[in-house]
């Protein structure tokens, strides 16, 4: 890996033209994904009032990028990601309509939800990888942080907006209509992208056998420990703040006793956590050593807070809680994907942005299946004050190891 200058003027991404065009569709995908699993979530807790069902129901819609990550990231890396998007928001839009169709049909139970987080969690798996592939492609070095925090704003406060529009259209008209929504917005995203032209274009490539291209990927991190490193926080990240956030119907439903409306308070706070957390990413500069740093306060914060969610003993209370929470987990989580877009070679771009997403995501998967199984037994106090003493000590074990990023 290439010694990087470490300073670099900072720039908004909404300076460059090809990144201007391509945010709308970002608004609407985001919001549909949203609305989609917030619709999703709530089904879990109303058809089974169980916390294991909604930890199983939240890995379900994880888990798959475990297993598909690394394929999409070598497609990504071989194709113009914005198609892979377009083909990404018409799978969401079929999942999405699917459930509309089971409910109007009377057919919606536990099957029919588990085989749509199922399928949402195989797009996502996806979709992500084109995602993450095409932002760079769209942006100079110096605007990378800028794109990156914008990226997650735009996500969270459709992560605000998705889930009251789903929880006002449950209170009105049922969740039907809902899930419709939703995928309308997929309609509208994908239209976007298929009439924007001259994005995501790359020089071919002589293409070799997907297994060669994948080992070569697992070999250029195996020689990066930098790499390995911020892998590693990333995946401490979602199993701590990340995996709240997915239990966030459970808190709703077997935490304060609510429904809908509550879960769709608890989402707001957590999304509008993660847009300040987001503009706080958008004001840093493209210095890898200044993000770890941010990156580790954030991680530290996040375990304190958890520690702290017993507190929380109503509404309002919890939500200043997963609003602080989730802020934390942004800045984490953005960090570390901003310093894996600038340590690497654009050649290996899309497969380790795949592997950075399963480790994204498998976080938060295995951590809400385990953590939302073990509340059922235990409760949430001491599965929770657990899970945050041992993040810290794992924490200060990684920490140690940053002199690593000093090469970069």
């Amino acid at each position: 890996m290439k010694r990087r200058e470490k300073r670099q003027v900072r720039r908004s991404a909404l300076n460059e033209v090809a990144f201007r065009r391509y945010f709308p569709a970002s608004w609407f995908s985001s919001l549909g994904s949203w609305m989609l699993r917030f619709l999703l979530g709530w089904s879990a807790w109303d058809l089974t009032a169980s916390a294991s069902w909604v930890g199983i129901t939240a890995a379900l819609m994880l888990a798959p990028a475990l297993l598909l990550s690394p394929w999409f990231g070598i497609l990504s890396d071989r194709i113009n990601p914005r198609y892979g998007l377009v083909a990404s928001m018409l799978v969401h839009g079929i999942i999405a309509l699917g459930g509309a169709a089971a409910l109007w049909a009377n057919a919606f139970g536990i099957p029919v939800l588990l085989a749509l987080a199922l399928a949402m969690g195989v797009v996502t798996s996806g979709h992500s990888p084109m995602r993450l592939a095409l932002i760079p492609l769209l942006v100079e070095r110096a605007a990378l942080p800028s794109a990156v925090g914008l990226s997650a704003t735009t996500f969270n406060i459709a992560r605000i907006l998705g889930p009251a529009l789903g929880a006002a259209l449950i209170a009105s008209s049922g969740p039907a209509l809902a899930f419709m929504l939703a995928g309308v917005m997929f309609a509208i995203a994908a239209a976007i992208l298929l009439k924007i032209h001259g994005i995501g274009i790359r020089e071919p490539r002589p293409r070799e056998p997907f297994l060669q291209q994948f080992t070569a990927g697992l070999r250029y991190v195996r020689a990066e420990p930098a790499i390995q490193l911020i892998f590693a926080f990333t995946v401490l990240n979602g199993m701590l703040g990340r995996t709240v956030v997915e239990l966030l119907p459970a808190f709703a439903g077997g935490f304060l006793g609510g429904g809908a409306k509550e879960l769709a308070t608890l989402t707001a706070c957590a999304g509008l956590g993660s847009i300040v957390g987001g503009l706080i990413l958008t004001r840093q500069q493209a210095d890898t050593a200044s993000l770890l740093n941010l990156v580790a306060l954030a991680i530290a914060g996040a375990a304190l807070l958890m520690l702290g969610l017993f507190l929380g003993s109503d509404l309002y209370r919890l939500g200043a809680l997963i609003f602080a929470l989730s802020l934390f987990t942004t800045i984490a989580g953005t960090g570390c994907q901003t310093i894996i877009q600038l340590c690497l070679e654009e050649r290996y771009r899309g497969r380790v942005l795949s592997l950075w997403t399963l480790f994204a995501m498998g976080g938060p998967a295995l951590g809400s299946a385990a953590l939302g199984a073990l509340t059922d037994i235990f409760g949430y106090t001491p599965v929770f004050t657990v899970a945050a003493g041992a993040g810290w000590l794992v924490l200060l074990l990684l920490y140690s190891r940053r002199t690593s990023l000093s090469g970069l």
